[in-house]
């Protein structure tokens, strides 16, 4: 798609609720649906928010500085998640228009978050792979980074996760499985896992949020499309 018509991610969107709501899961929950925008035209904000997505996801700063504009001429305007790897000398640029930051992993980068946007909701990245080449915390590091983020006034609203890299949707149910525990032993509201390759898997571990992209937009530009394993949609690559 080189044109996003609000009318054409609206059937994708109506397509992936119904994918949500198929998902066979002991939770009553409801399912939200951040619709990432990386690396595809400033366009598809608008198309996404006039289609019903109350979120758009972007990855890395500057991408999400080129799309002020867009984002900013909205009537309404949508959430705006940050979902990539987040550099410490980046918030300040964009702190005016990030919403809730999704991928905080170590205290320094929850003290210049609070610095530059005091109060702000944010997501705990956790590493559940033991990937090297993945951000995010540990297990067992994420109660005290809690704490940490906590104490400097941020309102952590839940935890965030990745499934592994390739390798099949199923694999990532593990990691999930651990991560919907970590949410429900910390009395957490927000457990933001699955993608386009993995909603089906996420969901039936309680993920209450999914980030999803090539399945409202279409193939990414520049993006493989041959690979059937899990990529990574919101990574930071």
């Amino acid at each position: 798609m080189n044109h996003h018509p609000a009318e054409q991610v609206a059937a994708s969107l109506a397509a992936m609720r119904s994918r949500i709501d198929a998902v066979e899961r002991p939770w009553t929950h409801p399912v939200d649906i951040t619709a990432v925008t990386k690396a595809f035209d400033p366009s598809v904000i608008a198309a996404a928010t006039t289609a019903g997505c109350s979120a758009v996801g972007e990855n890395y700063a500057q991408d999400l500085l080129s799309k002020r504009s867009a984002i900013e001429e909205l009537t309404t305007r949508p959430r705006v998640d940050f979902i990539g790897h987040l550099q410490s000398n980046k918030v300040r640029q964009i702190a005016d228009l990030v919403d809730r930051w999704c991928t905080v992993d170590r205290p320094s980068i929850a003290k210049e978050i609070a610095k530059r946007a005091p109060g702000a909701d944010v997501l705990i990245q956790v590493n559940a792979t033991g990937e090297d080449s993945k951000s995010g915390c540990v297990p067992d590091d994420v109660a005290g980074l809690l704490d940490r983020c906590t104490e400097r006034g941020l309102n952590v609203l839940g935890l965030m996760t990745i499934g592994p890299t390739d390798q099949p949707p199923e694999a990532a149910a593990p990691g999930f499985r651990i991560v919907r525990e970590l949410v429900d032993d910390l009395g957490l509201s927000v457990c933001s896992m699955g993608m386009t390759q993995d909603v089906d898997v996420a969901v039936a571990c309680g993920s209450t949020n999914v980030r999803v992209g090539s399945a409202l937009f279409g193939a990414r530009p520049g993006a493989v499309t041959h690979s059937p394993v899990h990529h990574d949609e919101d990574a930071p690559g």
